[in-house]
C-alpha cells in the first residue's frame, strides 16, 4: 500500500546477492442463480478447494519475497524483476493461461512488469466478462523520504506490504484453478508492479490490454493489500459501496461454513488513491479490497517476515475465494457500478447508522425497534433504535445491526420489511448482519402493544 503524496523515488542500490541471471528466474437474484447452478455442490467444491489454502504455503512465499536478497522489490529494480520471476515460476505450476504480452505472463511498461494469468470460465456466454483479482508485488527498496517513514538506506522487505497479499493471491489462484467445473466467468489473476510509485501497474492495465484479453470487459475487481497482520480476527473491507448489495455478499460468504472465514468485518466507506482498488473505482468498475490494517512497521525496514500472522492469512484468503466465486456467478445487473459511492465517506456511514432516541413515553411499537433505509444496501434495513424492555431488546438486537431475513426468507426492501414485521405472528426469527457475521435472533411478542 503506497504512502500518500508520493514522489518518484531515487534509483535503488545495486543487488549484492543476486546476479542478472537470477533476476530472470500468482441476495435474491444471486441466491436464485446459485441455487440453479447447484449451490450445495458448489459449497462442497469451495470447501474442498479452500483446504488447499495453507498458512505454511503462504509463509513459504512470503519468506522468499521478503528476503533481503530481493532488496525491497522496488518497481523496475533487479530485485523487483527477481520477485516477478519467482511469481511466474509459481504460476507455471498451475493450470492457468498466460495473459500478458506476446503470449507470456508479463505486461511491460517502462522498466516495470505486471504479471497476468487467466483462469477460463465455464459459461461461454460470459466469456467476455472478466473478474480481476490482484495484488501488488513491488515495495520501496531501500526507502526514501517520499516512500518510507525511515530509517532510510536499509532494505524495506515489505513482508506485509505486500508479500502477504501476493502470497494470499497465489493461494487463491491455486484454489480457483482446482474448481471443477470452473466458475462461470473467467478470472484474471494480476500481480501489479509500480503500486508504490503511483499505482502505475493497475493504471497501465486499465489503459492498455494485452491481446489475450483485449476483447473482455472487466465487470469486477478484488484487491488484496496487506493481509498479513490479522488482529482480533478483524479485516477492513473497502469498496462495498461501489455496487448495491456488496456488503451483504461479503457477509454471506464470511458466514458460510464452506469458506470457514468467520471474521469480524470493518466496512470502510472512504475511497482514496492509496492502493490498486482506486484506479478501478475511478474507471467505474465495482471493486472490493481486503486489508488487515496499518501498523507501526508500515513502510519501515522493520516490516519483516517474523511479524506476519501466517495463520491469519488463511481465513482472509478463504473469504476472498468464496467472494470471488460468488461474484463470478452473479447476474451482470447486480454488478452495476454505483456512482454515489464517490460522494460517500465514513462520516456518511456514521450518520446512516447513528442511533435515534425517542422521548420518554413514546409508544415502543409492537417489536420495539426502528430502522433506516441504506441506499447502497436497500435489502438490509439498518436498526437505529431499540427500545428498552421491548421484544427487540430482550432478543439482544443492537443499533447498527442490519436485518437480512425474516423467518429465513430474505428481505426485499424496507417496505417489505415493515409489512412483514407488522403482519407477523406472535413470534419470529430475524437473521441479522452484525459486523459482517450472520446471527439469528428470536423475538416474542409477549403482550399486545400499540402498532
Amino acid at each position: 500500500m503506497r504512502r500518500a503524496h508520493f514522489e518518484q523515488p531515487s534509483a535503488p542500490a545495486t543487488l549484492t546477492r543476486w546476479r542478472d541471471g537470477v533476476a530472470c528466474l500468482a441476495f435474491l437474484a444471486v441466491a436464485c442463480a446459485l441455487v440453479s447452478l447447484g449451490r450445495a455442490r458448489g459449497a462442497d467444491l469451495l470447501a474442498r478447494t479452500g483446504r488447499s489454502i495453507r498458512a505454511a504455503d503462504a509463509g513459504r512465499h512470503i519468506g522468499i519475497l521478503a528476503d533481503d536478497s530481493f532488496e525491497g522489490r522496488e518497481g523496475g529494480s533487479r530485485g523487483g524483476r527477481a520477485a516477478a520471476a519467482y511469481i511466474v515460476e509459481q504460476l507455471e505450476r498451475l493450470p492457468v493461461k498466460p495473459a500478458g504480452d506476446a503470449g507470456g505472463f508479463f505486461q511491460s511498461f517502462g522498466s516495470m512488469r505486471n504479471i497476468l494469468a487467466v483462469i477460463p470460465g465455464g459459461d461461454p456466454t460470459l466469456a467476455d466478462e472478466l473478474v480481476v483479482i490482484g495484488a501488488h508485488y513491488d515495495h520501496v527498496g531501500y526507502g526514501t523520504a517520499a516512500t518510507s517513514y525511515g530509517p532510510f538506506g536499509f532494505v524495506h522487505n515489505g513482508a506485509d506490504d505486500n508479500a502477504s497479499g501476493v502470497a494470499g493471491l497465489l493461494e487463491v489462484a491455486e484454489a480457483l484453478s482446482l474448481l471443477d467445473p470452473p466458475l462461470p466467468r473467467p478470472i484474471l489473476v494480476a500481480f501489479w508492479d509500480g503500486e508504490e510509485q503511483g499505482l502505475l501497474g493497475s493504471r497501465h492495465f486499465l489503459r492498455v490490454r494485452p491481446a489475450a484479453i483485449a476483447g473482455a470487459k472487466t465487470v469486477f475487481s478484488v484487491n488484496l493489500d496487506m493481509i498479513g497482520r490479522l488482529r482480533g480476527r478483524r479485516v477492513e473491507v473497502y469498496g462495498t459501496r461501489t455496487a448495491s448489495g456488496l456488503r451483504s455478499r461479503v457477509t454471506r460468504v464470511n458466514s458460510d461454513p464452506a469458506t470457514a472465514a468467520g471474521l469480524t468485518l470493518a466496512f470502510v466507506w472512504k475511497i482514496e488513491d492509496d492502493s490498486d482498488h482506486y484506479p478501478f473505482i475511478a474507471a467505474g468498475v465495482p471493486t472490493v479490497m481486503f486489508h488487515t490494517g496499518l501498523h507501526d512497521q508500515y513502510h519501515r525496514p522493520s516490516d519483516d517476515m517474523h511479524l506476519v500472522n501466517l495463520d491469519g492469512i488463511e481465513p482472509v484468503a478463504r473469504l476472498t475465494l468464496g467472494f470471488v466465486s460468488e461474484i463470478a456467478a452473479a447476474p451482470l445487473q447486480a454488478l452495476t457500478f454505483r456512482a454515489a459511492c464517490r460522494n460517500e465517506s465514513d462520516a456518511s456511514k456514521r450518520l446512516l447508522e447513528s442511533s435515534v432516541q425517542f422521548a420518554p413515553g413514546t409508544p415502543r411499537g409492537r417489536w420495539g425497534l426502528g430502522t433506516r433505509v441504506d441506499p447502497g444496501e436497500p435489502a438490509t434495513p439498518v436498526i437505529v433504535r431499540v427500545n428498552p424492555d421491548s421484544p427487540a431488546a430482550v432478543a439482544g438486537l443492537l443499533v447498527g445491526d442490519r436485518v437480512v431475513a425474516i423467518d429465513g426468507s430474505p428481505v426485499e426492501d424496507h417496505d417489505n420489511f415493515l409489512g412483514r414485521m407488522r403482519n407477523a405472528s406472535s413470534s419470529l426469527a430475524l437473521d441479522v448482519d452484525r459486523g459482517g457475521t450472520m446471527l439469528r435472533v428470536s423475538l416474542q411478542d409477549a403482550a399486545e402493544e400499540p402498532r
